[in-house]
């Protein structure tokens, strides 16, 4: 019998007879590491401990752990099983569509004959509990392909996924199922696997939430619901990880910005928001603050249209590699399309007039108002939207400016994110995707020298292989909030390949003419999400110089109404964002209300203050400051509301 050689996370070399199981093996080594034993990874693949072992490489056998991905993964998506029974049991003609782990927990696709709510989850967790108690086998069954088949024919989208799983590539032409138990005697669903040896390992769970799915994702299919739950090793990781969601839940930016009136989003327009008053006063200010810091590294302000004809499109290459993300439309019979994107828009501009050397980098920024079609299922508050508005710019430069430009960017990213409090930042080298515009040469060109621009910034960063950009080698920068929470915002790519595709040239010191070179560059990303995250981080208690309402003023009594508007007008017109409280409540209920407003400054006048010309101010979780002249007061907020 042949033999193969398992690499162990020790160093150490095992050889055993091909077609030992990992049950066998960790037996082998201790009989309690098998009793533990989950499953086992061999190479890149996660297999069951039953699974025969064929081939050689490297070899771990997983147990329960809250910190092993892959312990996680069997973990759930056994238990996605587990959930499926249960609700098979409790609302018989159940129609299964898909139930994989994902990186917090696990989902099932199903369609139930009444609809399911949160009054129901604790009859399922219940059932589940009997199932696991039970502590069935989790076996393997593997069928020829007209069994399988035979097996699904009564469930629609069991069915699609048998015919979809024999038409994928690698497929030996069987199907496998897994019983929850005895086979024939027991629950079955169809499934690739792995699992862990018995629904008694599984000691920690948890059904979370339900949501609206569309079968394969396509909003003109079946709708479908989800329902969401996580499971982890043991009852203290799930214990942390359900205090984690509850105060997520506190954050959520969806019901702090209702709450705070900031802004909303509905069906008439779906995935695209509407900023209200106040929220508008926020996005303007976090422009501001990007002008404040790209305006002093010589970047210039353009403005471009959001409908361009489709040719241009076309001839950038998005037409081809973006086309199922944009937005189209008829001008008359011209066929246009809303731009994902302001790259081609700027080489437009830049096109304009001859350029030289001299004139290179030249810097073009934009709060540019993009489209992109993202499926229903997948758009979330802020987070993930339609319509959204970027920090973008693109940098037209030579070669030799790549290093010295990239290196700048990265300087203002670690800058800005440290001005919100965000100081542990993943920097992420995405490189050539499959699906890409130019030749090898440009983008060995590309990645060499956004290489090199790294190693000038002083930049750590993990490797992304296959996830650039279309057209070049991108920097991804990931921040992380103070739920431990990243977020991916910040970006720069190298693009040798637009510029020419679209004829962006400039004349050398050779007199000769070139092709720039052009960086697409964005610090925060889309100004939407970016809100979402503070709004999350801060849970809407914002510094002073983001704050919609920035002072409130608070008069005593009707007789000092005259007075708090003198006061209110004098700082409206030194640009303090300031509100009138005049309401005939007692001056307590004021400062509550402004305290669980979350408005950092209240001014409280009554007959000393306005015989005295000052003002009584109270500053947010810090209490009585005393009394200030009007003048001083707005001294010292106009010195706090600096940032940067």
């Amino acid at each position: 019998m042949s033999q193969i050689e398992l690499t162990l996370p020790d160093g150490s070399i095992r050889t055993v007879a091909r077609g030992t199981t990992g049950l066998e093996i960790a037996k082998s080594i201790a009989e309690g590491l098998a009793r533990k034993a989950l499953a086992v990874k061999l190479g890149d693949k996660i297999l069951d401990l039953s699974y025969p072992l064929t081939t050689s490489g490297t070899f771990k056998i997983i147990t329960p752990s809250n910190e092993d991905p892959d312990a996680l993964y069997v973990l759930r998506h056994s238990c996605s099983h587990v959930l499926a029974e249960a609700i098979c049991d409790l609302y018989p003609g159940t129609q299964l569509a898909y139930g994989p782990p994902v990186e917090k927990g696990f989902y099932y696709d199903l369609m139930t004959p009444v609809p399911l709510t949160q009054d129901d989850f604790e009859k399922i967790e219940t059932r589940m509990k009997e199932i696991i108690k039970e502590d069935r086998p989790f076996t393997r069954i593997n069928v020829s392909a007209e069994e399988g088949l035979a097996r699904t024919a009564k469930d629609k989208y069991k069915k699609d996924n048998a015919e979809r799983a024999l038409a994928r590539e690698g497929n030996d032409g069987t199907l496998s199922f897994y019983a929850n138990g005895e086979p024939g005697k027991n629950w079955e669903d169809l499934c690739a696997g792995p699992h862990v040896p018995s629904t008694g390992k599984l000691k920690a769970f948890k059904v979370l939430s339900l949501a609206g799915a569309y079968w394969h994702g396509d909003q003109n299919s079946d709708q479908l619901t989800r329902v969401y739950g996580t499971c982890f090793a043991d009852k203290d990781g799930l214990e942390t990880y359900l205090k984690f969601l509850e105060e997520a839940e506190k954050r959520d930016h969806r019901k702090i910005g209702r709450d705070m009136d900031l802004y909303h989003i509905e069906d008439h327009s779906p995935g695209m928001v509407f900023w209200h008053p106040k929220g508008t006063v926020m996005v303007n200010a976090l422009k501001d603050y990007v002008r404040s810091k790209i305006d002093r590294r010589g970047y210039k302000e353009v403005i471009t249209p959001e409908i361009v004809d489709k040719s241009l499109w076309i001839k950038s290459g998005h037409a081809d590699k973006y086309n199922e993300n944009m937005f189209k439309t008829m001008a008359g019979d011209r066929e246009m399309a809303v731009k994902p994107m302001n790259c081609p828009c700027h080489i437009q501009i830049f096109n304009q007039g001859l350029k030289s050397w001299r004139d290179l980098p030249l810097r073009l920024a934009e709060f540019g108002k993009c489209h992109r079609y993202e499926p229903a299922g997948t758009m979330h508050g802020l987070m993930r939207v339609r319509g959204f508005v970027q920090d973008d710019a693109h940098i037209f430069c030579t070669e030799d400016q790549i290093a010295s430009e990239v290196a700048d960017f990265c300087h203002l990213v670690k800058e800005m994110y440290n001005d919100f409090g965000f100081t542990e930042i993943l920097v992420k080298f995405s490189t050539r995707p499959a699906k890409r515009v130019g030749d090898d040469a440009s983008w060995d060109k590309a990645e060499a020298a956004l290489e090199s621009a790294t190693k000038l910034a002083g930049l750590a960063y993990q490797l992304n292989p296959g996830e650039g950009a279309f057209y070049g080698p991108k920097l991804e920068f990931v921040l992380k909030d103070s739920l431990g929470r990243d977020w991916q915002c910040g970006t720069i790519q190298v693009d040798f390949n637009l510029p020419a595709r679209l004829g962006a040239e400039y004349v050398g010191k050779d007199n000769q003419k070139h092709i720039p070179v052009m960086l697409h560059r964005a610090a925060l990303g889309s100004i939407e999400r970016f809100l979402g995250i503070l709004i999350e981080e801060y849970v809407g208690d914002f510094p002073l110089w983001l704050s919609p309402v920035q002072v409130r003023v608070l008069a005593l009594s009707e007789k000092y109404v005259d007075y708090a508007k003198t006061v209110q007008k004098k700082l409206i017109n030194v640009g303090i964002r300031t509100e009138l409280d005049e309401t005939n409540e007692k001056v307590g209920y004021k400062i509550r209300q402004g305290e669980q407003n979350k408005i950092p400054y209240l001014l409280i006048v009554g007959e000393k203050e306005a015989s005295e010309g000052k003002v009584s101010v109270r500053k947010r979780k810090e209490g009585d400051q005393g009394q200030k002249t009007v003048a001083e007061f707005i001294a010292s907020i106009q010195n706090a509301c600096r940032i940067g």
